[in-house]
This record gives C-alpha cells, structure tokens and sequence, in this order.
C-alpha cells in the first residue's frame, strides 16, 4: 500500500508517517517548502512539495496513490486574517479531494476535530452530537468535514471522518504551558476545575486513524479517536502534578473576570498583528466539558488505546525535562 500523508511535519502527522512505515506502507508526505522538516529528519518518504492554502491545485500529489490520509489544516493561529483558516481547512480540503479523485486513490482519510462539536452539553458526545463549533478554526473545521462527507458521497470516493480528541505525547507543544506552569508553582485553577476533559496519547490516535484508512467498515462513517475514559480538569491537573512531583496551590481565580480581560486584549492586541497575551480560547480550555463516547471507532475499527493517561503523562514530562521546556 502507497500512502499520501498531508501535514506529514507537524505533531500527528510525524507520528502517523512513522506508524505507517513501521506497518510496511510506502509513504509520500506532502509539506510545504517552506516548512520545518526535521520531524521526518532520516525516514524513507517520498517528499511532494505544495501548499494546501495557496496552490491553485495539488495535481501529482496522490497520483499513483492508494490512499491518503488529510492530516493538515491550520491550528489556532492568532495572527493570521480569518479568511486564512478557510483558504486551508475548507479549499485546502476541496483541493486534496479532488487530486484524490483525479488519481482514482482508493481510500481518503480526513481528519478533522472534536471541535466540530465545541462545547459538550451531555458528556460524553457520540458523532452524532450536533455540529456546535465556537471559533474560527472549529468553523473552518466543521466546514471541511461537511464537505469532505458530501464529497465522499457525490463523487463516490470512498473515505471516512476520524476527530482526534486531545492529542498529546512527546513532541507536542500545546500542553507545555500546563506542565510549565505546574512544574514552576504559577498554575492557578479559573473556575471550578470540574469540567470534564479528555485525552489521546498521540501514538493511539495515529493507531487509529491508520485502522480507518484500512478497515471497509469505516468507509463514509465519523470516528471519534480518543484515549480511554475522562476526568474532570482538576484531576487531570493533579495528576500532571503527582508526574511532576509539584504541589497545585488551592487557590481559584473566578472566570469572568479573566474572560473579559481576554475580550479587552484580544481587541486592543488584533489590530495590530499582536498576539494577545490573554484571549477568551484559553479561557474555554477551564469552563467547557469535553468527554466523548470512543465506543464507536472500538466497535467498526477495531480500535484500542494502548497507553494509559499516567504513562502518557509520564513519557510527555520526560520529553518536556529532556529538551529543557519546563525550566
């Protein structure tokens, strides 16, 4: 099997290129060339150079290809325009879909996120919770899964939807604060620290989402990829903390006023091309549950995770300690 992989450097994508090749796929990665490529530094891929956002098409990309696996997208960026997370996440999709097409590719993977469903309001969500997304990267987001579902079916590609649920594992760099901010003794708890959250050590999710690339019963399905079992924040923090070997002060800060602090910085930050210091994203992270049903990709996928949340936590703060990141 030939496997295209978009987004090939970045965290996850790194993560599957590497879980294929160790299952015997040959691999072409398609990246930017202006990117950072030292995640895929030593690996045997065949490198297709374009970009998803400006490109006018991707043609070559998947030819000779039988299936691929649309891990790219643009993240949570806070200095880009708007329109920026629909140039990649919507067209950016449509362009892959179609190169996809053209070269008759017999399975099409995209990947997209639990975000679609933004806040959960009767945990845990199945994939059939409705679409509920609360920025402009969900928006984006849920914009390329619908089109990515209605091209499967109008175009007859066969291809299925897997949402990653909070990925993390050495190498990531989104979870660094908290374990920053807990290992130097300046975390503070906003809100209650109750709600619910769910984690995916990255080597399960790739797992994952090779089984959906492999298994026809995955074909025109959504998959929720995600670790086993939730916690509230507080004992996910206070576990951090036990890995860390840190104590977690007590104290609570109320949300709303650090809310609105983000809402003050975000619009005196935005206009200027600055990075707001405090924004109200980083708030959610504290106040909105996020705890999903897996039973469904368990089920049609065969799918198990692997590695418990201790052992993740502990293999993550190791890398962290490692490359210097928590001092």
């Amino acid at each position: 099997m030939k496997a295209l992989v978009t987004g090939a450097n970045g965290f996850t994508g790194s993560y599957l290129t590497k879980h294929l090749l160790e299952k015997g796929y040959d691999v072409r990665v398609l990246v930017r060339k202006s990117s950072n490529l030292s995640t895929l530094k030593g690996l045997d891929v065949e490198y297709f150079y374009g970009d998803l956002g400006k490109d006018k098409d991707l043609h070559g990309a998947a030819e000779g290809i039988d299936v691929v696996f649309h891990i790219a997208a643009l993240f949570r960026a806070e200095d880009v325009p708007k329109q920026a997370f629909w140039d990649v996440n919507l067209d950016g999709t449509r362009k892959i879909l179609q190169e996809a097409k053209r070269a008759g590719v017999q399975r099409f993977v995209h990947c997209s996120t639990v975000g679609v469903q933004g806040e959960i309001d009767h945990p845990p969500a199945k994939e059939d919770a409705p679409y509920k997304p609360g920025d402009y990267y969900q928006e984006s987001k849920t914009d390329g899964e619908k089109l990515a579902l209605e091209f499967f079916a109008s175009e007859n590609l066969p291809g299925c939807v897997v949402r990653p649920v909070g990925i993390y594992g050495p190498g990531d760099d989104r979870f660094l604060k908290i374990f920053k901010f807990i290992n130097n003794g300046k975390f503070r708890m906003i809100g209650s620290g109750k709600v619910l959250y769910h984690l995916t050590f990255v080597e399960d999710l790739v797992a994952g989402i090779a089984l959906a690339g492999e298994k026809d019963a995955a074909l025109g399905e959504i998959f929720t990829i995600g670790g086993e079992g939730y916690l509230t924040l507080g004992e996910l923090v206070e576990k951090i903390a036990g890995v860390l070997r840190k104590s977690v002060p007590a104290t609570k800060i109320p949300v709303w006023p650090v809310w609105f602090a983000g809402l003050l910085c975000e619009i005196i930050c935005r206009p200027f091309g600055i990075s707001p210091p405090i924004y109200r994203r980083r708030v959610d992270f504290f106040i909105k549950d996020r705890a999903f049903d897996i039973s469904k990709a368990k089920k049609l996928l065969g799918y198990q995770p692997k590695v418990a949340l201790e052992e993740g936590l502990t293999r993550t703060a190791v890398w962290y300690k490692e490359q210097g990141l928590l001092d």
